[in-house]
C-alpha cells in the first residue's frame, strides 16, 4: 500500500467515525425518548432497557450506513479538493481511478458489512428484541421458541385452503386446535376444525374432528363429526408450513420491530410455492433483489460522492452536507418508484431492484470521467 493510500484511509476513516457517532448519538436520545412507554409496558429494568437499545441498534446501523459514508466521503473529498492534495497527486501521474482506490475499497467493505448485519446479525437481534420484551410481560402472539408458534395463521394460495392454528410444534409435526378452510372442485367451500393434528407416513390425521360444507346460501353449516380422519389431499409438508409460518410472522410485523424477510427465507417460500400469485410472487422476488441490491449502495455512494467532491477549488465545507442530502433524496424517491413498479409487475423484479444503484452509478462514472 503506497503513503497516500494510507493517507487517504485514515482521512476517510475518521470523519466516517465521527458520523456514524453522530449518527448514535442522536438516535439513543431519539430511542429512549419514543421507546419509554414501550419499556414501561413491558416492565423492563435498567439492564433490560439497555439489552433493548443494543438489541435495535444494528437495524438502525444499515441505515444509515450508506449516509454516513457519503458525508465522510464529501466531507473528505472536498477537504482535498480545498489544499489542493488531489491536484498535486494527479500532477505526479497518479489517475483520479488510481487515487480513489481506497474509497472504492472503502465501499466494497461497507457493503460487505452491510450484507451480514443486514442477514445474520439483524434477524438475531430482532429475535432478541422479542425474548427482551417477553421476559416479564409475555406477548401474546410471540413465538415461544424458533419451532414452536402459537396463534398462526396461513394460506397456501395453489390450492386455496386457509390454516388458522392454535399452537404448531415444528420438531414433533403436532398441531393443536387447527382449522382449515379450502375450496374443492366444485368452487364450494369446506372447513375442518381439529382438536389435535400430527403427520404420520407424509399425511396429516386429525383427531375430534368437525366438519362443515357451504350451504346454498353461501354460510358454512355443521356436515358431522369424526374421532379420526386422515386428509392425504392436504399436501402441506412440515418444511412448507414452517416457511408459511415464518413469512406470515414477517408480514404481520413488517415496519415494526422485527427485522424484513433475511435472504434465505425468501428463497425458500420460493422455491416451495413456484405457483404464487403474480401480485404475491412479484413483491416477493422484488423484495428479493431489493435485499441483495441493498449492500452495493455503499460502493454506489463512493460513485456519486468523488465527481462532487473531487472538483478542483475553495469550496465552502456545507457543501458536502447539503449534496449529501439531495442525493439521498433523490436516491430514496428513485428507489420508491422503483420498488413500486417492480411490485406491480410494470418492470421486472430484478431492474426494478437494481435501478436506482445502476442509474446512480451509470451517472457517478460519466460525471467522474469528465472530472478535471
Amino acid at each position: 500500500m503506497r503513503l497516500h493510500d494510507r493517507y487517504l484511509f485514515r482521512e476517510l476513516l475518521t470523519p466516517l467515525a465521527y458520523c456514524l457517532g453522530g449518527f448514535l448519538v442522536f438516535w439513543v436520545a431519539y430511542f429512549f425518548f419514543s421507546e419509554i412507554d414501550t419499556m414501561q409496558e413491558h416492565q423492563l429494568r435498567l439492564f433490560d432497557c439497555a439489552e433493548y437499545a443494543a438489541a435495535m441498534m444494528p437495524g438502525f446501523l444499515i441505515l444509515v450506513l450508506p449516509i454516513a459514508l457519503l458525508l465522510a466521503l464529501l466531507y473528505a473529498l472536498t477537504q482535498h479538493s480545498r489544499h489542493h492534495e488531489l491536484t498535486a497527486l494527479r500532477a505526479a501521474g497518479v489517475s483520479l481511478w488510481r487515487l480513489c482506490a481506497p474509497y472504492f475499497v472503502v465501499g466494497i467493505a461497507a457493503g460487505g458489512i452491510y450484507f451480514a448485519m443486514n442477514e445474520i446479525v439483524v434477524p438475531r437481534c430482532a429475535n432478541w428484541t422479542e425474548e427482551i420484551l417477553s421476559r416479564h410481560v409475555q406477548l401474546e402472539n410471540n413465538p415461544k421458541a424458533k419451532t414452536h408458534f402459537t396463534k398462526i395463521g396461513f394460506r397456501t394460495a395453489h390450492a386455496n385452503r386457509i390454516w388458522q392454528i392454535g399452537d404448531y410444534d415444528a420438531v414433533t409435526r403436532i398441531m393443536l386446535n387447527p382449522n382449515v378452510t379450502w375450496m374443492t372442485a366444485d368452487g364450494s367451500w369446506h372447513a375442518l376444525n381439529a382438536a389435535r393434528a400430527v403427520r404420520t407416513n407424509n399425511v396429516w390425521i386429525f383427531t375430534d374432528v368437525k366438519m362443515f360444507v357451504q350451504s346454498p346460501h353461501g354460510s358454512l353449516v355443521p356436515a358431522g363429526a369424526t374421532n379420526l380422519i386422515a386428509m392425504p389431499e392436504f399436501d402441506e409438508t412440515p418444511r412448507q408450513i414452517l416457511s408459511n409460518i415464518k413469512m406470515s410472522d414477517s408480514q404481520t410485523v413488517r415496519g415494526s420491530r422485527s427485522a424484513d424477510i433475511p435472504l434465505k427465507d425468501l428463497r425458500e417460500y420460493l422455491k416451495l410455492h413456484p405457483d404464487l400469485p403474480r401480485d404475491d410472487a412479484n413483491a416477493l422476488r422484488t423484495k428479493y433483489y431489493g435485499r441483495l441490491a441493498a449492500p452495493w449502495t455503499c460502493l454506489v455512494v463512493v460513485f456519486i460522492a468523488i465527481p462532487f467532491g473531487a472538483q478542483s477549488g475553495r469550496r465552502n465545507l456545507f457543501f458536502g452536507v447539503a449534496g449529501s442530502i439531495f442525493i439521498c433524496f433523490a436516491y430514496f424517491v428513485l428507489q420508491q418508484v422503483s420498488l413500486a413498479f417492480g411490485m406491480n409487475g410494470i418492470l421486472p423484479a430484478w431492474l426494478a431492484a437494481w435501478l436506482p444503484n445502476l442509474f446512480f452509478a451509470s451517472a457517478g462514472t460519466i460525471l467522474i470521467l469528465r472530472t478535471r
